[in-house]
């Protein structure tokens, strides 16, 4: 790592991209996460790469998959109507086994929404990123540093897995500065052999075939369970959270991105008080942390989840938690954000005994 430099989010993202070894980058502008491509644009000619804006999302995902079928650190960004543009092709990646990253800067939706931040693209994410049975690797930042991080990591465990990874951001990290410290350049020497790429038998083996299709119905579902196989070496080697004060916590709050930043003041100003709350942060969405929440239980009283969303990742505790412990929520959604006092009264009503489970429409937290 160099010097801390003070970058916008995503063009701390696109520089670790390109220090990762990254050469090919396919794109379509969408607010908020343009400057990402934007940088793109200036950097990839210097390092001898392709930077390309397709004609739409759809064009831009398939350029993707022909650049990882080929062997190449690939990657394309968009944000939320543009990722559900690309989801076909995600999924002829994810039936292709090929890796690629996918960077979704996430803004309000439904429709066209409003380019504020939104965490409401998490179902898509992790439960419907594409047809079909499958699964990509879903990263959630937290930090511009982290936005860098974990751009490194994605490429790293698309490789290891054969696998698209995307990260999931939203628009208030893609927008912020901070100070970053940027990885150092990967040699391309170092990169790890891609045996399955189609870059030319040169006589000495047989063809490579990048193809999602399988007519035969034996041969699609004997290829879907070697697929969930990965899966699940996934989901036991690559669980990732951040934990805050929880050794002694009796309320935990769940919150990821930028709104475990939010959480974290509150939980500050809930110590000062004398409550007793921590944080767990997951930073993999998919595969979701259960086992650091499962390992949780025994000893807390009452969660507390709070996203971008009108409820989404509260599903996936709740499901972890099974009805041991109240799983309390509170959001906001469309590009409001919800404040470190919100969550601060919410963290005192629990420690009080009282439950939360509201959303803007039915209550203001006072």
């Amino acid at each position: 790592m160099g010097e801390k430099v003070l970058m916008k989010g995503n063009e701390a993202l696109a520089e670790a991209a390109i220090r990762a070894g990254c050469r090919f980058f396919f794109g379509y502008p969408i607010t908020p996460q343009t400057e990402l491509a934007a940088y793109m644009a200036k950097r990839m000619p210097r390092e001898g790469g392709v930077y390309l804006q397709a004609e739409s999302e759809v064009a831009a995902i398939n350029m993707v998959y022909g650049a990882s079928a080929a062997g190449a650190r690939v990657m394309t960004s968009s944000s939320s109507p543009g990722i559900s543009l690309k989801q076909e092709g995600i999924s002829y990646m994810i039936g292709a086994d090929l890796p690629g990253l996918i960077v979704n800067v996430q803004r309000g939706g439904p429709g066209l929404g409003g380019i504020q931040p939104s965490q409401a693209d998490y179902w898509q994410a992790t439960r419907a990123v594409g047809h079909g049975d499958g699964h990509i690797i879903v990263l959630a930042p937290s930090t511009v540093q982290e936005m860098a991080d974990l751009a490194a990591l994605a490429f790293d465990l698309g490789d290891r897995y054969r696998t698209p990874v995307m990260i999931l951001a939203d628009g208030l990290l893609g927008q912020m500065m901070e100070p970053v410290a940027l990885p150092e350049p990967t040699d391309p020497a170092a990169l790890p052999a891609k045996p399955w790429a189609l870059t030319g038998h040169h006589n000495e083996r047989t063809h490579n075939i990048a193809n999602s299709l399988q007519l035969v119905a034996q041969n699609l579902e004997d290829t879907i369970i070697e697929r969930w196989e990965r899966y699940r070496a996934i989901e036991a080697a690559e669980q990732r959270a951040e934990t805050y004060l929880t050794e002694d916590a009796e309320i935990l709050v769940v919150a990821y991105g930028a709104v475990a930043r939010i959480a974290r003041s509150a939980i500050n100003k809930a110590r000062g008080e004398g409550i007793k709350v921590g944080l767990i942060r997951p930073i993999t969405l998919w595969p979701f942390p259960k086992a650091i929440i499962e390992a949780s239980v025994a000893t807390t009283k009452a969660y507390l989840v709070s996203e971008f969303s009108m409820g989404q990742m509260v599903d996936d505790v709740r499901l972890v938690v099974n009805g041991r412990a109240p799983v309390n929520f509170f959001s906001h959604t469309g590009g409001v954000v919800q404040t470190p006092e919100e969550l601060f009264v919410a963290l005192r009503r629990i420690a009080d005994g009282g439950q939360i489970d509201l959303v803007p429409f039915q209550s203001k937290l006072k």
